[in-house]
């Protein structure tokens, strides 16, 4: 079972790196003004998710001590973003402050996975 966790740990990582990815890839553009959602961004959120509600199922299924706050506080950054980039993902210009809040997010959710323990 210790194998599938680490599969699903780095499936994880690779959504992560997918809308760290995208969003990076944007930067240029939105600081001329024409940042917009990536298909990239939308397939990392989506992936983080599936990919953490695994996780956290199959480390409850070991017995294994899951911090409900901090996974809670994680799905809620989560929900945000996707729920920015799904509403935002067919518009040819997202605009800078929600194109950065969602870059911001994403930074928080990382620090939050790596710093809380």
């Amino acid at each position: 079972m210790d194998v599938l966790i680490h599969v699903f740990v780095g499936l994880h990582i690779v959504g992560i790196a997918a809308l760290l990815g995208g969003f990076l890839t944007q930067m240029k553009a939105m600081g001329q003004g024409t940042a917009r959602f990536v298909p990239a961004m939308l397939h990392g959120a989506l992936t983080m998710l599936v990919t953490g509600v695994v996780l956290v199922g199959l480390n409850q299924a070991q017995d294994y001590s899951v911090d409900n706050i901090k996974i809670g506080v994680k799905l809620a950054v989560l929900v945000v973003i996707l729920g920015l980039v799904y509403v935002k993902r067919d518009e040819e210009r997202v605009e800078k402050p929600l194109f950065g809040l969602v870059g911001l997010l994403t930074l928080v959710n990382i620090f939050i996975a790596v710093l809380w323990t």
